[in-house]
């Protein structure tokens, strides 16, 4: 240890990141899963759909500067932040579970009550969990390294997550598939809720699991004396983005890059299944080579940020994506080429390359905006920070949830059809590939503007180290 910069065991690196994997078992089910579970088995239109997604992410720009001023006022007994992983962990699980549970189907008001409590408990989860990161050290190349091994096992969640069609087969009823000719496990049909509800409990009980073995292998170093916490208000959020300039590209990148990958996530299962006509097999092939790169490359990262620097990182690989994305509206747009599933597949490799590198590696940035506000005003709020982002972050989902909703209205989607309307089969093409391109290109514009390199950083850490 060397005035704050220290350096963490493998175990405590993957202890942490341990509670990013657990979030993500949970997050990534409802990133990609839940509007297609909504509209396909428990009995909602679209448009209702959309509007609760937006409605409940409005609720949370209320919650989560709540949650962020009282995590950094409050001092638990188990600490600051980490102690909340155990406390929300377990209502958590329990929301989730309830999420897919199909007791009440096409009522309203129960996916409203469930989705908006799972959605309080992520945040008392999620703000304190990314504080909890901060506190550990101010070593800009350890948190590189963390951030890295986190993104690993948040991105191993993923591929887990992409397992599900073929979880739910194992105890899904089986249908002729038209498509394939062959009998196959029904998985978007009410007659498939009973397997999406177990389905997500073997998630939502391995998520507490990994969140409890984080508590105890994670331990606060750098956090705010007990003077500065009582002084916290929640309108401090709002005066720490105003004076915060990094802070500010950071959310904004947040929300563009949250918007993006919530928009494809929710689309790829309609791709899937009513585009290509895929069989549960091929859904989950196609959705594993949105993860397996995150594995190859993000190990790569310290590396390549090191050749290239920060700025040079994102625009490289923010338009890897783009690539990828134009290549793949191409391919499905040519009847002879759409059925070549082994280019279909080449193309997801490229096109989720240049999006896991390039929004994995934001979340380093998020330390470096706590010490830069620390640097700032002499405080290390680092739950503000975090409630913030977590704002940004859920404003990204809510557009990226609300979007396809209203997209698929528009195009005139039909959940009870297995075949599609070319216009319907286009507007799901439009999701996963033209929209998420427009926005990276504005990603890369909006990145751009980040200054906080690892010199100034480096000389941010040591002006704050000369003060104390």
């Amino acid at each position: 240890m060397d005035n704050g910069n220290y350096k963490l065991s493998w175990c405590q690196r993957i202890g942490y990141s341990s509670g990013d994997l657990a979030q993500n078992l949970i997050y990534q089910t409802v990133s990609i899963w839940l509007l297609f579970f909504y509209t396909n088995v428990y009995g909602l239109k679209p448009t209702v759909a959309a509007v609760m997604f937006l409605v409940v992410r409005i609720i949370d720009v209320i919650w989560d500067p709540v949650v962020g001023a009282f995590v950094d006022k409050s001092n638990p007994r188990w600490g600051k932040y980490r102690s909340w992983l155990v406390m929300g962990g377990l209502p958590l699980a329990g929301f989730a579970m309830l999420c897919f549970w199909n007791g009440f189907s096409g009522s309203l008001l129960y996916a409203y009550i469930t989705y908006v409590g799972l959605s309080m408990c992520f945040t008392l989860i999620n703000v304190p969990y990314g504080a909890l990161g901060a506190s550990l050290t101010r070593d800009t190349n350890e948190i590189t390294v963390l951030t890295s091994v986190r993104m690993f096992l948040a991105n191993l969640a993923g591929l887990i997550i992409k397992t599900l069609p073929l979880v739910i087969a194992i105890f899904a009823p089986k249908a002729y598939n038209p498509v394939s000719g062959k009998m196959e496990a029904v998985y978007n049909t009410p007659e498939s809720a009973h397997a999406w509800f177990i389905t997500m409990s073997i998630f939502a009980l391995t998520g507490l699991a990994l969140l409890i073995f984080c508590f105890f292998e994670s331990k606060e170093r750098i956090v705010m004396d007990e003077k500065g916490a009582s002084e916290v208000k929640v309108s401090d959020l709002w005066m720490e983005l105003v004076r915060n300039r990094p802070l500010r590209i950071l959310s904004f990148f947040f929300v563009i890059a949250f918007t993006t990958m919530s928009i494809s996530n929710a689309a790829d299962s309609y791709f899937m299944t009513y585009n290509i006509g895929a069989s549960p097999f091929m859904t989950t092939a196609f959705m594993w080579l949105g993860t397996i790169p995150a594995f190859i490359f993000l190990p790569l990262v310290p590396a390549i940020k090191k050749k290239v620097g920060k700025n040079g990182m994102f625009r490289m690989f923010l338009g890897i994506a783009i690539v990828g994305m134009v290549l793949m509206y191409l391919c499905v747009s040519f009847p002879a080429v759409k059925s070549c599933f082994p280019l279909l597949c080449v193309i997801q490799f490229v096109k989720s390359t240049g999006i896991l590198v390039a929004t994995g590696y934001m979340w380093a940035l998020v330390p470096e905006v706590v010490t830069y506000g620390e640097y700032a005003t002499g405080r290390r709020v680092a739950g503000i920070v975090n409630a913030l982002i977590c704002i940004f972050m859920k404003a990204g989902m809510a557009l990226g949830g609300v979007i396809p909703g209203l997209v698929l209205a528009w195009v005139g989607f039909n959940s009870s059809s297995q075949a599609q309307t070319p216009l319907a089969e286009q507007g799901i093409l439009w999701l996963v590939t033209l929209i998420p391109a427009l926005l990276f290109l504005l990603a890369i514009y909006v990145i751009g503007k980040y200054e906080l390199s690892d010199k100034v950083m480096d000389d941010i850490n040591a002006t704050i180290t000369n003060r104390q």
